[in-house]
């Protein structure tokens, strides 16, 4: 397996939903890029460290890098190890002493500490091959055309579909397919039909 180093690139918002940001990774040393998509909340959390912003109140993350620098730990790299229905799975490699260990992280956060703490960000080649970009060299914005386009797809919204006429156990395994996606407007929508369920029964 080869890992590849990447940096971000941009954040970019979705043309097609308003609550979906899309952040774009940039092979070090290629062409190749790697659109991501990601949550409003996740964005501001990336976009405020990129900035150098200091929140009158620490964020989330922020919060982890001082409770890492409290107890000594350090995060080494993060490493985006899978891709599955179209979920990236990344992991966390931090250091304790002499000791290296792996903890399993959403992809959103895994970048938001990143940057706080200053690491590398690596990919699985695999992954790269799958759901990369080449970037054109001749665009000289930070966002490519064809990763807006990439963008607009991954981020498009979804097709309604009539949940009143899928049973209880359908709308279960749609529930989990959202929450596993990260997809929390489609999950809530599917959430509200099981509850109006719940209450008519």
């Amino acid at each position: 397996m080869r890992k590849i180093e990447l940096e971000i690139i941009a954040l970019s918002h979705s043309v097609t939903q308003s609550h979906s940001f899309a952040v774009v990774l940039g092979e070090i040393g290629g062409s190749r890029r790697l659109p991501i998509v990601i949550g409003g909340f996740e964005a501001q959390a990336i976009a405020v460290a990129l900035d150098n912003m200091k929140p009158s109140r620490p964020l989330t993350h922020d919060l982890m890098k001082t409770m890492c620098d409290t107890f000594e730990i350090q995060l080494e790299y993060i490493y985006i190890s899978k891709l599955l229905d179209g979920v990236f799975y990344s992991n966390l490699v931090c250091k304790k002493g002499e000791d290296l260990f792996e903890v399993d992280s959403r992809t959103s956060d895994a970048l938001a500490l990143a940057v706080r703490f200053d690491c590398p960000i690596y990919v699985e080649e695999t992954i790269l091959l799958e759901a990369g970009v080449e970037a054109d060299p001749n665009e000289e914005t930070s966002v490519t055309a064809t990763e807006e386009k990439q963008i607009a797809e991954l981020t498009s919204p979804h097709t309604p579909s009539n949940y009143s006429e899928m049973s209880v156990a359908d709308l279960q395994v749609q529930l989990k397919t959202a929450l596993d996606k990260e997809d929390y407007e489609l999950a809530a929508r599917i959430r509200d039909e099981l509850n109006k369920r719940k209450s008519s029964s």
